[in-house]
């Protein structure tokens, strides 16, 4: 169903994948949109529990996507370096395809909330973050995206510089 990687030296071992998804802040989320068009937005994530979890408004034009279909496909660059006088750039980038969710169940909806707040406030005291979940919670939305294929790829140079590190 999904294809393979054309470029089978660049490909990225699947522990350095899931580094990348766990470790990075933000990612294009990619929808089918209105009429058709595609529908692709930068936004912060966290990867708990084998799935990427999101948060947003209550409705908006993602939301009416996610309602309309629910596959999807999630772009993370990890590195991203021109180098100017070789015409190349020296990149990690990792996708993720697979299916989203609006997320109604609360103790679902709390476990997310709350690693997506442990991700970008991890220094933030657990009752402060407890009060601003609580503060916000009718406000939001949590999706959920079910990873059905994920791969992860490298440029030429760095997949080069693994090959001659693993030697």
């Amino acid at each position: 169903m999904f294809r393979k990687m054309r470029r089978q030296g660049q490909i990225l071992p699947d522990n350095e994948v899931f580094d990348i998804i766990s470790r990075c802040t933000h990612g294009v989320l990619a929808l089918s949109g209105d009429d058709g068009y595609p529908y692709a937005l930068p936004i912060s994530y966290a990867y708990f529990d084998g799935r990427i979890v999101f948060h947003s408004a209550l409705d908006g034009h993602k939301i009416d996507a996610i309602k309309t279909s629910e596959k999807a496909s999630f772009c993370i660059v990890s590195e991203d370096d021109v180098v100017p006088l070789e015409y190349t750039t020296r990149y990690r980038s990792v996708i993720a395809f697979g299916r989203v969710r609006i997320i109604e169940d609360d103790n679902l909806r709390h476990e997310y909330i709350k690693a997506i707040a442990e991700k970008y406030a991890p220094m933030d005291s657990s009752d402060h973050m407890e009060a601003e979940i609580i503060k916000s919670w009718r406000g939001f939305c949590i999706i959920e995206m079910e990873i059905e294929h994920v791969s992860g790829k490298e440029s030429a140079a760095l997949a080069k510089e693994r090959k001659n590190t693993e030697i």
